[in-house]
Parts: structure tokens; sequence; C-alpha cells
């Protein structure tokens, strides 16, 4: 425990995707592994207030939290690794901060001042950077500043450091700049050159980096570590190679091999131990020695760029590791799914997760699979848009209504089984206005949800505008299709299961969210059964 918060800002240098929320991931892991509490926040340099407006072909998924925040995909490893729920304060845009800028400019709390972006915008970062420090819960908060040094985006950030640094004094705030180090095969070298310059940018904006963490496909010999700490002025203890790792789980092992938690903390004037990582490393066992493996189907519109989907392939990889199981998913575009294709798409399958998303494409190629599985006794989870088409294809194919399907997709449809929530319907702004955060669910007896869970009551996070129409409850109901979860407050169908079927569960919320290395989802962990139970028996 510290007295006073101490901070690490995390920076990149050369390149983008190094992998800066995993080193930051990597080393809250180690500090909490130590006893100290420890959060992480995302500092993100576009424009727009958050991510839930933004293409998944942009920027990845939208991870949500428990309080509503739309955040950065990067909060998901967060919390993965951490245990603990991130919130509202642990993402910040730039469009959020000059939002707040100019709200207090017209409220006149400038006193009539010129706004600049010294010191108006930099106070502001400072603020933000402080809220989770001051909130007397964290002994350490790591602040990760998205996008690379020399950015034009990213210079009040790096300005805000800087000063925070001089504001807090010796030993409660430090850098670590995390960098290229890239082998030229031509050559048959590593090069240190492009790291010199990233430090020599970062210096420009009078930031001196305290720690290198230098990404590289090979090991950095004793010789090149040396050099790096004599060019970039930091000790060679301080030289931390992170060298690419068969998977992200793997990383804070090896930061503790190369000492990075030792450096920090010695840097931050704190005492260090040794971490407890019993429970991380029997988890990397079970997944690195799967006893069986499954495949399993993802099926939606944005599986050609992995991180749209990224919260869900890692829940396979927690609930495969539960069950000492393989889970290999095979993506599988939605648009290109037809009634004509599906058996030879989907036969083969285990398992099949039809993903959440938002607009028509893709959307018969979704109902096509679902009706598969469901013909087919192939465990099924849809999440989300994925549950809404299995009422559309229930509706339409075993009650007989050919037109069944959501508002969203056709507003003149004559059987609107998912419809718009009535809280959404003179909604006119699309950021931040959906129904976000965590909702209570009731489940019933008997249920699939109640037996994987064991509790009847929970908590889940949503992120949706359309809703299970109830005009329909009692009539999807009596043909087969039962409501087993629901919100106490609004009655909201929540999950809707086959009882007849092998496994076949729908939810409105998103499970993945809050599956964590230290407690896979259990939803999760019952279809990834269900999907072994299903080949098992084939």
């Amino acid at each position: 425990m510290t007295t006073h918060p101490k901070y690490v800002f995390v920076t990149g240098g050369v390149s983008s995707s190094l992998g800066k929320g995993i080193i930051a991931a990597s080393l809250a892991k180690l500090l909490q592994a130590q006893g100290y509490r420890t959060t992480i926040q995302k500092l993100d340099p576009y424009i727009n207030i958050d991510p839930g407006t933004l293409n998944p072909y942009e920027h990845g998924e939208c991870y949500v939290t428990d309080d509503g925040a739309e955040t950065d995909l990067d909060l998901g490893h967060y919390e993965r690794f951490l245990n603990v729920p991130t919130s509202q304060a642990n993402n910040v845009t730039t469009g959020r901060i000059y939002q707040s800028v100019i709200d207090k400019e017209r409220r006149g709390e400038f006193l009539g001042k010129t706004v600049q972006v010294i010191p108006h915008i930099t106070d502001e970062i400072k603020h933000r950077i402080q809220i989770l420090g001051n909130s007397g819960d964290y002994d350490i908060v790591i602040t990760e500043i998205g996008g690379t040094v020399g950015d034009i985006e990213s210079l009040p950030y790096i300005e805000a450091v800087r000063q925070l640094q001089w504001d807090l004094g010796e030993h409660n705030a430090i850098v670590i700049h995390l960098t290229l180090v890239p082998y030229l095969s031509a050559a048959g070298e590593l090069k240190t050159k492009p790291t010199q310059h990233s430090v020599k940018t970062l210096m420009e904006s009078g930031v001196q980096a305290d720690i290198l963490v230098c990404r590289t496909e090979h090991e950095l010999s004793d010789g090149i570590k040396t050099k790096l700490a004599r060019f970039c002025n930091v000790e060679k203890e301080s030289v931390i190679q992170s060298i690419d790792a068969s998977t992200i789980y793997d990383v804070p092992n090896l930061m503790l091999d190369e000492g990075l938690d030792k450096v920090v903390l010695k840097k931050l004037d704190l005492s260090s131990g040794t971490p407890d990582l019993a429970r991380w490393n029997e988890f990397l066992k079970r997944h690195k020695n799967p006893k069986s493996e499954v495949t399993v189907g993802l099926i939606g519109k944005y599986v050609e760029l992995q991180d749209s989907y990224k919260s869900i392939l890692e829940a396979f990889i927690h609930a495969g590791a539960e069950n000492e199981v393989k889970v290999k998913v095979e993506s599988i575009h939605s648009e290109y799914l037809s009634k004509e294709n599906v058996e030879e798409k989907l036969s083969h399958l285990d398992g099949i997760l039809v993903a959440p998303g938002f607009g028509e494409r893709g959307i018969e190629g979704k109902i096509d699979a679902v009706r598969y599985v469901r013909e087919n006794n192939i465990p099924f989870l849809g999440i989300c848009l994925g549950m809404q088409m299995a009422v559309i294809e229930y509706a339409r194919n075993i009650l007989g209504l050919r037109d069944a399907n959501s508002t969203e997709m056709d507003e003149q449809t004559s059987h609107p089984v998912i419809a718009l929530m009535e809280s959404q319907k003179n909604v006119v702004n699309k950021g931040g206005t959906m129904r976000l955060g965590s909702w209570d669910c009731e489940l019933t007896d008997n249920s699939i949800s109640l037996k994987s869970y064991g509790q009847s009551q929970i908590k889940e996070r949503h992120r949706h505008r359309f809703e299970f129409n109830n005009d329909y409850k009692e009539q999807i109901e009596a043909a087969g299709l039962k409501a087993t979860g629901l919100n106490p407050e609004t009655g909201l169908v929540e999950i809707i299961e086959l009882p007849t079927h092998n496994w076949f569960v729908g939810v409105q919320y998103h499970p993945e969210y809050k599956s964590t290395v230290a407690n896979p989802h259990p939803l999760f962990v019952s279809f990834v059964a269900a999907a072994l139970a299903y080949k098992t028996n084939k």
C-alpha cells in the first residue's frame, strides 16, 4: 500500500500495434500479484467522443463497462488480466477532453481568458489522468497513451505527462516507452536506430523515457542492450526485451523474467517481492495442454478483422482452458451463407456462435445458420443480434410467420418479433444512447442458463437498441422457444432457450465482456462443454 498513488505512463514509438495494452496489462498483473492495488487507463488521441460510433473495421470491437461506457478494446485486456472492473474513468478520448473544455468555456468558467491547448487542454488531461489515483482505491495507476510519439494528435498528452512528472516529483511518475527493434533479414541483424530516433522524438517534447520495452522477433544481445542504454539515457537494467510470444497470456511471465516489475518498483521507490502467479500459471498450463479439441464456427460480418470479436475469441480461450479443451474458432462470413451452402459450410462444426452486430448486411445468412443448427441439434450460442436472429428464425419457420423480422431490418414487417425499445423511439443522437452497461436478469428454473450460472440472479452488460417484442412472447413460448431470463423491472427478455435441443441459448446481453482469466464466463464454459459432448457423441 502506498500513501500517495504512483503513476506509470506507457508511450509507444516507431509503429502502432506493438502491444502497449498487453505490456500495460502484464505489468499491472505483476504489480497486482505483489499486493499493489493497480488499475490501467487508456488515453485515445482520436476526436470521436468514444468508439461507440466507430465501424469495427476502423477500431475493432467496442468494449462496454459495467457503468455503460463504450470504450477502447484495450480495456477488455485490462479486465481479463486483472479481473477488476473498469469504468468511464478508465478511457478518455481527445473528443471528450475538448468537449469538456468547450463546455466550461460556454459556462464562463475561464473568466474570459483565451482558451488554449496549454494550459486548458493539458490541465483537463492531467485532471482526467488523476481521477482514478485520487479515488483512494489504487496504489499504482498505469496510463497507456494511444498512438505513437511524434503524432500531432498525441502531443497534448505527452505535454501533460511532462507537466505531471514535474508536478508529482521524483519517484511518483515514470515513463515506459515501447518501441520496435526490427530485424533486417538482408543485413542479418537487429537495428536499434528506429528506437534511438523514437526516444529522441520523445525527448524533444521534454519527456525522458525511464524504461525501454523493445519489441523484437529475436533475442536482444547484451551488446544491443548496452548500446540502447547508452544512446537513450537509461540504465542497462531498464532496457527490457519483449520478444514475440505464442499467446498474450505468456507476456506477464516474460516481463517477470526480464525484471520489468522490479525496475518499475525501484524507480517508484516501492518495495519489490515475488509475484504470486499460481492461479495465472494454472490457467496457462491448462490452456497449453488441452486434452481434446473442438471446432466452433463464429458467424458474423466482420470476420476478416479478428479484433472485431476480440472479447469473444478471448472468452473461448478462458472457457477452453477451464474445460481443458482447445477451441479452434473458424470464422464464417454470414454474407456468403445461404440455404444452398449452409450444410457444406457448417456440418463439420461442433458448435456455432452467431455474433453481435448492427444493420442488415449478412442477416439472412445468420438466419440460415440458426435454422441449420436448430434442425441438426448442434450446440448454439447467439449473442445480442445473434439471439434476435434465433427469434426471427423460429417465428418464420416454426410459427409460420414468413415475413417475421426486426424493425431494424424492415420497418414495415407485419410481424416485428424484434422491435425498437420504447426508450429508444425518440433518440436522435447515435453516440452513447443505446441500452448500455450492467442490468439485472432473473433466470427461470430448469434452464441451461441457471445450470450454467449456478444462481438465479445475474448482472450482465448490454449494448443494443432493439429487443424481443413481448407482444409475441406467449405465441413463441407456446411453440417451444422459452424465455428463460428476464429483466425484473422491465420484463425485457434477456435469454431464450430451446429445451428440446441439445444446447440452444440466445442472450440479448454480451457475456464475452465479463470473461476473465480468473473467472471464465459460465455460459462460454457450458457452451464449450456442450460442443465437446456433441463431438464425442457424433
